[in-house]
């Protein structure tokens, strides 16, 4: 089947976080796409709407089977079906098992820059944010393993979180720094909370590698959590999973879960994502490539018209991670010019940590034409500001 990317409703007025901006302002910075969702989850979707009840849900055998073959089949993992727990969110989830597994005044580490939301899920329950920064050599990122096993052995580190693949740098990360990671983990008793939310947003040749997958050690000592929602742009639905394979671990997220009121799907969330993982490989597989070649849109024009900013490689995520150090030290300024004197509107790199000051995050995950037109409006930010006869 053909599907067409190229063409998306507005989403203006529509009570959207991403697009509820001003007229004028272009947003690329939330972590969601423009697209429909794939025609299979829809009609999923509007089935159960025509049944016309909507009361409380469970969570069918369909649910787990759909999981377990999507991940057996597309990154041969086989998952259990008593390791999995249905959750409301990936977020929810790490926020839950953060206050499940871990004590108030301890260390959470985190590898910056990294998900903002990260550094909220563990503030906001009073544990202490430890970053051990990934190093970056102007091309690309890679694990300081002598300041992670530093840091890992401090007595008040009691887990890490790790994401795989890595947002905002599009990292797969490899077989043996996964593998050095969980060793380095239960060396130092410390929980491995796997994010793997993006999973399946790999470009085409690419294939990730689920950190549980890895050895006994990653295993044993692990939390994943996964969903359908980045993937198939179903967020708002909120649907996602826990894979827990220890059964003590499992006992007491489940237990943390339920707590936070975070384990019951509402009317369409099951059936989402059950459409999603037996439906939805033919489409993933024709996003996947557009999303890839929207990047090299992107690459190329930067490339062309702004070599001073470098978008640093990556093979997953539609995230484009762009190297601003050339133009100015603080991107924030840059990225406020950008809003203020063409709308439009990018992540600032400093929300992922302060060693992302100098990096603005742009979403390409939209029509081809609408990224173009924020290309565009950089490259004219640019050339305003310069200009000006400022600097960063």
């Amino acid at each position: 089947m053909a599907y067409d990317f190229d063409t998306a409703p507005s989403r203006r007025n529509t009570w959207s976080l991403k697009w509820d901006v001003n007229e004028r302002e272009l947003p690329m910075w939330v972590a969601d796409m423009d697209f429909q969702t794939a025609p299979e989850i829809r009609a999923a979707i509007q089935k159960r709407l025509d049944h016309g009840v909507f009361g409380y849900s469970v969570v069918p055998d369909e649910w787990y089977t759909a999981i377990q073959n999507w991940w057996e089949k597309r990154h041969s993992f086989r998952m259990e079906k008593e390791w999995l727990i249905f959750c409301t969110g990936v977020v929810p989830a790490i926020s839950s098992i953060v206050r499940k597994l871990t004590t108030v005044g301890e260390n959470v580490l985190i590898q910056t820059p990294v998900y903002n939301i990260f550094f909220n899920s563990i503030l906001n329950n009073g544990r202490h944010v430890l970053e051990s920064p990934l190093v970056y050599d102007e091309n690309e990122y890679s694990v300081d393993f002598d300041d992670l096993e530093k840091k890992l052995a401090l007595p008040q580190t009691s887990m890490m979180i790790l994401c795989n693949p890595h947002n905002p740098v599009g990292k797969i990360w490899k077989r043996e720094d996964l593998k050095k990671i969980g060793h380095l983990a239960a060396k130092y008793h410390v929980l491995v909370v796997s994010d793997e939310i993006h999973c399946d947003l790999t470009d085409p040749g690419k294939d990730y590698l689920p950190f549980a997958s890895i050895s006994e050690e990653c295993l044993n000592n692990s939390v994943t959590c996964i969903a359908p929602t980045k993937t198939f742009n179903i967020a708002g639905l909120q649907t996602a999973a826990v894979c827990v394979p220890d059964p003590v671990l499992r006992h007491r997220v489940e237990r943390g879960l339920n707590t936070d009121e975070v384990a019951e799907p509402n009317s369409f969330a099951v059936g989402a994502t059950v459409a999603a993982f037996t439906q939805g490989a033919e489409w993933l597989d024709a996003l996947r490539m557009y999303l890839y070649q929207n990047k090299q849109v992107a690459r190329a024009f930067f490339r062309r018209n702004i070599p001073q900013v470098k978008i640093v490689p990556s093979d997953a995520t539609y995230l484009l991670w762009l190297d601003c150090g050339a133009l100015c030290e603080d991107a924030s300024v840059l990225a406020k010019f950008l809003l203020s004197e063409t709308g439009l509107y990018l992540s600032q790199g400093e929300q992922y940590g302060h060693v992302g000051r100098q990096f603005l995050r742009m979403n390409a995950a939209c029509p081809r034409a609408t990224l173009e037109e924020g290309l565009k409006r950089f490259y004219e930010g640019v050339q305003k500001f310069s200009a000006s006869g400022r600097s960063f």
